[in-house]
């Protein structure tokens, strides 16, 4: 499964505006919220921030990839966001979150669940990757750039 058969381009927020942790999380779910009929907003927010608990989601490289289950849903659903000042974010090498993949799945979902972690890892593992998203000028492009880089994978 590829990110751009899950990622609606209307989920794509080019400039962040949080500035903490808490902030990025009801920032990237009411993205997701917007283009997905039927969500409840505390739900996902909730799911998310109790995944944070568990330890941090910001893996290192300015890179924060937050995710959960939900019960209510049937498909994996992403969004993306991008901030140019960067959120702390508890990331594993302490340095701020810029570029973020935001993962809901549904709650029996186990194998797709964690391939789809892996496949946005792999992705924003090269410096080239993150350096042309963080360029990029607008959602379209960063839709785009996800979508030429996935084909490299």
């Amino acid at each position: 499964m590829k990110i751009v058969d899950l990622l609606n381009p209307a989920a794509i927020i080019p400039n962040l505006r949080a500035v903490d942790k808490n902030a990025a999380l009801e920032e990237l779910a009411d993205a997701i919220v917007g283009v997905e009929n039927g969500l409840d907003r505390q739900e996902v927010i909730g799911v998310l921030q109790e995944r944070e608990r568990l330890g941090s989601t910001g893996i290192g490289e300015g890179v924060a990839i937050p995710h959960g289950k939900l019960k209510d849903i049937d498909k994996l659903l992403i969004s993306f966001g991008r901030s140019a000042d960067g959120v702390e974010f508890d990331s594993m090498d302490g340095k701020p979150a810029r570029l973020f993949f935001l993962l809901l799945a549904p709650e029996e979902s186990v194998g797709v669940h964690l391939k789809t972690l892996a496949r946005i890892s792999k992705l924003l593992k090269s410096t080239a990757v993150r350096r042309r998203l963080m360029d990029a000028p607008d959602s379209e492009e960063i839709y785009r750039v996800i979508g030429e880089e996935e084909e490299k994978l």
